[in-house]
């Protein structure tokens, strides 16, 4: 099997696309449709001449193909090594024009892989036009910081707007001592479906919350990182989001890749269900041992009486992937395995990383919560933090309350039957 390193990375990720195309028999026109993207798109990515800039689009693309659970887990693992080789390239090429350095509102969805060095003309104009994007952007984002009012608030933490991001920061060497979870602010109980927002129907692009690096009080840096994924679709019609606007001030739903942006612009909260895909990866040489997750409750109260908005409307059945499971209703959660999902302990390095999917749901509360990954590394020892941007995951039950789907070429919610 290829090492997964350099050109081997993009080569193998190509491969295992590739494959499960072929095996599927569905043509690269069907396939751009239900993928909302061009079939040349999909060509560069299955030749390996691109690559996709998030794995959401090639997981979605996977899960067309009914790829297997293992296979889904290869297929990422095979983008996280081609996704790093790229990186090493821009920073080999041209520094000043890396496209890491923007936003990520303002990034490509595809990269192409192999591209020639810049004319020094070509790269001083290319070089003003990043600056000038980089100066509207920031204008941009001084008149959204701070959303007035936006999305009627309903008791969402101020921290809870900035848009999610991966982070982690380690402990001490014993397991983090829970801290008492926080009173909820209280929730409105008039029906939502009648709050007025002063949202604009379009949301605005928040700033996002930089990932900070592990840091260990031991003897330096962690050894690992740890990549977030808030709000992962098993298929569009998985996610539900809670929305304490009328369906006037709310935009049209989001693909996995801008969820995080959606949710904040709108104060939104997980609706019954949240998964979230963790991607732990070691830093160094030295093997990295993983001795287990934990599930944390910072808050707990009364579901919130919001709207309920889908992402998606006609999907088929997804995949039952293997994963770990939180009961939020529970009085103490703990985390479970489920779909033959193996416990842990695991080992991750920098060439072999591991990808974990977390799916926390509960059927009563209004649940902030966050997650602990304990670790080893020969005389090492600790635990990382694991939450959503800097402040806790939040997922709420949707208990009787108005529903609201956007059907595919329409132009705005539609009341769901028996909503």
């Amino acid at each position: 099997m290829p090492d997964g390193t350099g050109a081997a990375g993009t080569e193998e990720f190509a491969r295992l696309l590739s494959e499960l195309k072929t095996r599927s028999g569905l043509s690269y026109g069907t396939l751009a449709k239900r993928l909302h993207t061009s079939t040349s798109t999909l060509h560069r990515y299955c030749n390996g001449t691109a690559l996709p800039h998030e794995f959401a689009s090639a997981e979605r693309f996977g899960r067309l193909c009914r790829a297997t659970p293992e296979e889904l887990v290869e297929l990422h693992r095979s983008w996280i090594l081609a996704d790093a080789a790229r990186g090493r390239r821009a920073e080999q090429r041209a520094p000043e024009t890396r496209t890491a350095d923007l936003p990520a509102a303002e990034v490509e969805p595809v990269v192409e892989v192999v591209s020639a060095e810049p004319a020094p003309p070509r790269r001083r104009r290319t070089a003003l036009i990043v600056s000038a994007t980089a100066v509207a952007l920031v204008a941009a984002v001084l008149v959204v910081a701070r959303p007035t009012g936006w999305g009627g608030g309903g008791g969402q933490a101020k921290g809870d707007q900035q848009a999610a991001a991966a982070t982690a920061t380690t402990t001490t060497d014993s397991v983090t001592t829970p801290v008492a979870p926080e009173p909820l602010p209280t929730t409105p109980t008039a029906a939502a479906e009648t709050t007025p927002a002063p949202s604009s129907a379009t949301p605005p692009t928040p700033t996002a919350a930089p990932t900070p690096t592990p840091t260990s009080t031991d003897s330096g840096p962690a050894p690992l990182t740890v990549g977030t994924r808030p709000y992962v679709y098993a298929d569009p019609c998985s996610q539900h989001f809670l929305v304490n606007s009328g369906p006037a001030q709310v935009g049209p739903p989001a693909p996995e890749r801008d969820a995080p942006r959606w949710a904040a612009a709108y104060g939104a909260v997980s609706s019954g269900e949240q998964e979230v895909a963790l991607t732990v990866q070691g830093t160094g040489t030295d093997t990295v041992v993983l001795l287990g997750l934990h599930v944390r409750v910072t808050a707990k109260g009364a579901p919130l009486a919001w709207n309920d908005y889908s992402m998606g409307v006609g999907c088929g059945g997804g995949v039952d992937a293997k994963s770990f499971d939180i009961d939020l209703d529970r009085g103490s959660p703990v985390i479970t395995v489920k779909g033959g999902q193996r416990d842990f302990p695991y080992k991750v390095s920098k060439s072999d990383p591991e990808v974990f999917y977390v799916t926390a749901h509960t059927k009563a509360h209004d649940v902030r919560w966050d997650l602990t990954l304990d670790w080893s590394s020969g005389d090492r020892h600790g635990t990382v933090r694991i939450d959503n941007g800097g402040t806790p995951f939040r997922t709420s039950a949707d208990v009787n309350r108005p529903g609201y789907d956007y059907p595919l070429g329409g132009g705005e919610w539609i009341k769901r039957e028996g909503g």
